[in-house]
C-alpha cells in the first residue's frame, strides 16, 4: 500500500484524564505506553515465554475457541476460495496446548497460524482481570483478549466504542472513517470470518483492477502503530484492518456504546431496510431516505417544537426504556404478520 498518515498519538505522561481525551471525540487516537506497567506487558517485555506463563496463571482452564490457518494462508484470516466457507480450522482447546501450537511455529520459515480471537477477559482470565483494564467514568466497558502469532485481519467495524490495548508484541491497524465503506468491497453480509462482515481487498497485494475504488479508501487511510503498553482509540463504525506483527501477541480490547442496551443493535434497523427498502423503485427508495433523514439521521429537538412534550412518544430524545419496549413490541407484531 501507499504511504499512509499515522493516527494522531500523544505520549502517557502528558495526557489528560482518559474520559476528556476521548469524550466526544469521533477520530482514532493512540496514547503511548498508557498500559506500560501493566503485569503482562512488563512480562512480554522481558520473554514471550514470560509472558505466556502470566496467562497461564491468570487462566481460569475452560477451553478457548482457537484458529488454525495452514502455512500457505500467511495468517490471513479470511474465506475459501469458493466463498461457501473459510480457510482455517476452528475448535475448543486448553489454552496451553494452543500456546504449545503457536510457540511451535516460532523459527519456522513458514509459520502456520494460529490465532485466538475475542475472548472475555473476566470469565477465562479472572487472574488478570483486576490489573488489566481501563477505567472510563460512567461505564464498564466489555474487555476481551485476542492473541496468536502473526496474523492479518481483514477490514471491519465494529459498532461499539473500542481502547485497544496491545500488550505483547507488535500490532498495526489501518483504519478508515465510516463513509469509505463503498470503497472497501464488503462480502456477504450472512457469514463472514468472526461474524463481522469484511472487506474483500488483499491490503498486502490489493488488486486494483477487480477493486478500483480501493484507491479512493487508502487516500483516506489512517495507521497506527502498536508498541507495547500503547493504547488506540477507535471510535464507533470505523473501519480497520489488523496485523500481528510478531511471533506472539496479545491485545486486551474494551467495548462500550453509548446508548443503553434496551435500543437494541444499530444492525438489526440495517438489516430491516434491506428487507423493506432495498427492493423499492429507486424513486421509492429516495422518498423513504427522505423519511429516514427527518427522523433519524438529521433529527433535530427543534424539529418536535410543534408537539406537545407529552404527545412526542417514540420520537422523545433520548428515547427512555418504556418508549422503547412499547416500539420494540409494537415492531414485533407488525413483523409477525
Amino acid at each position: 500500500m501507499n504511504a499512509i498518515t499515522p493516527v494522531e498519538a500523544i505520549a502517557a505522561e502528558t495526557a489528560s484524564s482518559l474520559d476528556a481525551l476521548i469524550q466526544d471525540r469521533d477520530t482514532p487516537l493512540v496514547i503511548r505506553g498508557l498500559c506500560r506497567d501493566w503485569p503482562l506487558v512488563q512480562a512480554g517485555l522481558r520473554s514471550d515465554d514470560e509472558a505466556a506463563r502470566l496467562l497461564l496463571e491468570g487462566y481460569r482452564g475452560d477451553p478457548v475457541i482457537a484458529y488454525y490457518l495452514p502455512p500457505e494462508q500467511k495468517g490471513r484470516v479470511f474465506y475459501n476460495e469458493a466463498m461457501d466457507g473459510f480457510n482455517y480450522q476452528a475448535g475448543k482447546l486448553p489454552l496451553a496446548k494452543v500456546l504449545d501450537t503457536l510457540f511451535a511455529q516460532q523459527g519456522q520459515a513458514d509459520p502456520a497460524g494460529v490465532y485466538v480471537g475475542s475472548t472475555d477477559l473476566d470469565h477465562y482470565f479472572p487472574g488478570l482481570a483486576p490489573t488489566h483494564r481501563l477505567s472510563l467514568e460512567g461505564v464498564r466497558p466489555m474487555a476481551h483478549l485476542w492473541l496468536g502469532n502473526r496474523a492479518r485481519i481483514a477490514a471491519h467495524f465494529d459498532f461499539p466504542h473500542n481502547l485497544a490495548c496491545n500488550l505483547v508484541g507488535r500490532r498495526t491497524f489501518t483504519l478508515f472513517p465510516p463513509e469509505q465503506v463503498k470503497n472497501l468491497y464488503i462480502g456477504p453480509m450472512e457469514f463472514a470470518p468472526g461474524g463481522q462482515d469484511i472487506s474483500l481487498v488483499d491490503f498486502d497485494a490489493p488488486d486494483l483492477e477487480r477493486f478500483p475504488r480501493f484507491a479512493e479508501a487508502q487516500a483516506a487511510a489512517l495507521t497506527a502503530e502498536l508498541a507495547p503498553g500503547d493504547v488506540l482509540f477507535l471510535p464507533s463504525m470505523w473501519w480497520h484492518h489488523v496485523r500481528s506483527e510478531a511471533d506472539f501477541n496479545v491485545l486486551l480490547t474494551h467495548w462500550w456504546r453509548d446508548t443503553p442496551g434496551y435500543l437494541g443493535r444499530p444492525n438489526n434497523a440495517l438489516l430491516h431496510g434491506i428487507l423493506a427498502l432495498r427492493s423499492l423503485p429507486k424513486a421509492q427508495r429516495q422518498a423513504w431516505k427522505a423519511m429516514f433523514d427527518h427522523y433519524v439521521f438529521d433529527a433535530e429537538p427543534e424539529d418536535l417544537a410543534h408537539l406537545p412534550e407529552a404527545a412526542r412518544g417514540w420520537l422523545s430524545t433520548p428515547l427512555d426504556e418504556m418508549n422503547a419496549r412499547k416500539l420494540r413490541a409494537d415492531l414485533t407484531n407488525k413483523l409477525k404478520r
